[in-house]
């Protein structure tokens, strides 16, 4: 940390409990898909998100990994939409197009009040906010949720508004979190030289694209232990920073 003039985080598994995630949020955004499709419609941003998907479709293999791969109607967008977001959800797939409208969803979910305030954080992640922002340090996430979706967890968790001590967000639309190549743009966006900069996550594959494109790394490990850490700094908790 001596050497760190920016911190990046991941969020599941390294900020919040992975919990959170796969039994509030995930099941939240999933009972409400049908009805916010059809009453968001018109929406721009939401028809962006469904051609977005459309893309998607078209680029899964010629031959699926899953032969139950829904079929693409475009004269039923919609309904094509629906059917390949509930496809992507059984998967747990890091979708751009699925993790948009997640965001969507959860931000209507925040304005309606049945959200705030319930944005999950390990206790340590405060203090270490404070910390660092106190010792001069950036703080910016990178995560396979929307940034739309990130900004909206840190401003309403359970140990308050967090936002403050934020100073980026990057998603997939950046490059994938398994990329070297989106590390780099991260600290291009973030104007910090590479090996200033320090990413934190629970997945070694990420922290070793991370590496490889120059970071210094640390490996959360919140509950068990790893099977293997890659040779990357392994930390229990942000007090250990």
């Amino acid at each position: 940390m001596t050497g760190a003039r920016a911190i990046l985080l991941d969020i599941e598994g390294t900020t919040t409990p992975i919990e959170f995630v796969h039994q509030v949020l995930f099941p939240y955004a999933r009972a409400r898909v049908h009805d916010f499709l059809r009453s968001r419609a018109a929406d721009p941003d939401v028809r962006a998100d469904v051609a977005l998907l459309k893309r998607e479709h078209g680029a899964e293999q010629p031959a699926p990994p899953s032969a139950d791969l829904p079929p693409w109607n475009s004269a039923a967008e919609l309904e094509s939409a629906e059917a390949y977001l509930y496809w992507l959800m059984d998967r747990d797939r890091k979708s751009t197009g699925l993790k948009s409208l997640q965001g969507k969803i959860w931000e209507a979910g925040y304005r309606a009040g049945e959200l705030k305030g319930k944005g999950e954080v390990y206790a340590d992640v405060r203090p270490a906010f404070v910390r660092w922002h106190a010792a001069g340090k950036r703080i910016a996430i990178f995560s396979s949720g929307s940034v739309q979706a990130q900004r909206n967890l840190f401003a309403n968790t359970t140990a308050g508004d967090l936002s403050a001590f934020l100073s980026g967000y990057f998603d997939t639309t950046t490059g994938p979190k398994r990329d070297a190549a989106s590390y780099r743009r991260i600290a291009a966006e973030l104007r910090c030289p590479l090996p200033d900069l320090l990413f934190v996550s629970d997945v070694d594959a990420e922290l070793d694209a991370a590496r490889d494109a120059g970071m210094q790394t640390a490996l959360c490990v919140r509950t068990a232990a790893p099977a293997s850490d890659n040779g990357h700094a392994v930390i229990h908790t942000f007090a250990e920073l």
